[in-house]
């Protein structure tokens, strides 16, 4: 078995050749090609074009396809948060975690793929691409509780934020040039020869649908990279005599609490991860809906806006990265969650054109990256020196998707009992306010 020499930089180069793979996911399905695509397929239009209706019913219930579809993924969240316990159990206990990470892209990037079957000819088509969506998310935040697990296995304290760095920036760099081609495609079907039945009019919906096949195909491929250089674990642990091997992850997630407990920096830091997470994981997920439904905004204003929060975000990430080599982890933190809620605010009360959502986008970029790396980093390096990375990881990705769950849901919901995507904003406004104050319990990192 290989063993891993934290600071190789050939294994520090695999890993993050995994967030080019399946960043591509994040923002092709989860924030541009596929929400687009859902609402036009979920709408209903007049003669003229003009959207009548965008209520759905599925399994009997009414609701706006935007709904929907945040309740989806929250539940796909859901789904996650309770396997990872169960699924670190098992690879710790059988020294397996990149096999389990190896299954979970795989469910990905071929439920990515299938949504190219997702149309509205076919009578079960919202049941079918609501159930990929789920599968797909499924799969990607599946993937990541194993593949964040090997940060401080290959890196030392002193690179972690860097490294985290480099694999948000080389995500943004790979799914942005794949976006690019799929925006090529979709604007201009006809390019590739690809018509509707009449031969004479563009095929957008083709076109949307193999960008599709593409996003898988670019996830399995890159993959490989990682999990052909990736080790294995180098330590697999002893199975306790109690319980079934399938409840261990539990027992080990309840192991992890009671260490934790007595870390006051972990257990003032989880709370306030927990909170503005709910803000930031939802503001990347519904951006797009509030693009078309609040602003009005068309298919290529909206991916445009996407590229400008990708290109933004790899300078981003780098830019966090620096300040708090300099100024510190928790002040970067505090300054993070600040901008983030000052974006909010000035959302809910300002922007009301194609224009102003390009410049909040800016900010967004400028500042998503940032948090999430940083996140990652600092968790990481508040961990004790530990074999255990799976289950602590495990822990931080349980916090992490009940925080999109809660978020999604907290937001769809008043976002159902709302006439505007506006009032759901005040929510946000509130957990990134909350955690900006939570982090003032901590200690300089």
């Amino acid at each position: 078995m290989t063993e891993i020499v934290k600071g190789n930089k050939k294994i520090i180069n695999a890993w993050v050749t995994y967030d080019l793979a399946n960043s591509v996911y994040n923002l092709v399905i989860t924030a541009t090609i596929f929400p687009i695509y859902y609402m036009a397929q979920t709408v209903t239009k007049d003669d003229a074009g003009n959207i009548t209706s965008n209520i759905v019913s599925f399994f009997g219930f009414e609701f706006k396809n935007t709904t929907l579809y945040d309740f989806a993924i929250a539940f796909a969240f859901l789904i996650v948060a309770f396997l990872s316990p169960l699924l670190s159990g098992i690879a710790d206990y059988g020294g397996n975690k990149k096999k389990f990470m190896q299954f979970f892209c795989y469910m990905g990037a071929i439920s990515c793929s299938l949504m190219y079957f997702f149309n509205k000819e076919n009578p079960y088509s919202l049941y079918l691409g609501i159930s990929l969506a789920v599968f797909a998310c499924v799969g990607y935040a599946g993937s990541l509780v194993f593949y964040n697990s090997y940060l401080p296995e290959i890196a030392p304290k002193e690179m972690q934020d860097k490294v985290s760095a480099k694999g948000f920036a080389m995500g943004y760099i790979g799914s942005s040039f794949l976006l690019i081609v799929n925006l090529i495609m979709v604007l201009h079907p006809e390019w590739f020869g690809w018509f509707q039945a009449d031969g004479v009019t563009p095929d957008k919906g083709f076109a949307t649908r193999i960008s599709f096949i593409m996003v898988g195909l670019w996830w399995l491929g890159f993959s490989q990279i990682t999990f052909y250089h990736l080790p294995k674990v180098k330590n697999v642990k002893q199975r306790s005599s109690e319980g079934h091997y399938l409840t261990q992850g539990f027992r080990e997630l309840k192991k992890v609490w009671n260490e934790l407990k007595h870390n006051k920096q972990l257990t003032r830091f989880l709370p306030a991860f927990f909170i503005y997470s709910m803000g930031v994981q939802t503001v990347m997920l519904v951006a797009n809906h509030f693009g078309a439904d609040e602003i009005k905004m068309e298919s290529g204003q909206l991916i445009t806006t996407i590229l400008i929060i990708q290109f933004v975000a790899m300078a981003g990430s780098f830019l966090f990265s620096f300040i708090s080599r300099k100024a510190g982890n928790l002040f970067t933190l505090k300054m993070a969650t600040l901008l983030w809620s000052t974006i909010c605010l000035v959302t809910f009360l300002f922007v009301y054109t194609p224009v102003h959502f390009y410049v909040v986008a800016a900010f967004v970029g400028l500042v998503m990256g940032g948090i999430q790396s940083l996140s990652r980093s600092t968790y990481s390096k508040m961990l004790p020196e530990s074999e255990d990375n799976t289950s602590y990881f495990s822990f931080y990705d349980v916090c992490e998707k009940l925080s999109i769950v809660f978020g999604m849901a907290t937001f769809g919901i008043i976002n159902e009992c709302s006439s505007t995507m506006r009032t759901p904003i005040v929510a946000l406004v509130s957990f990134f306010v909350i955690g900006f104050l939570l982090l003032f319990r901590m200690k300089k990192i």
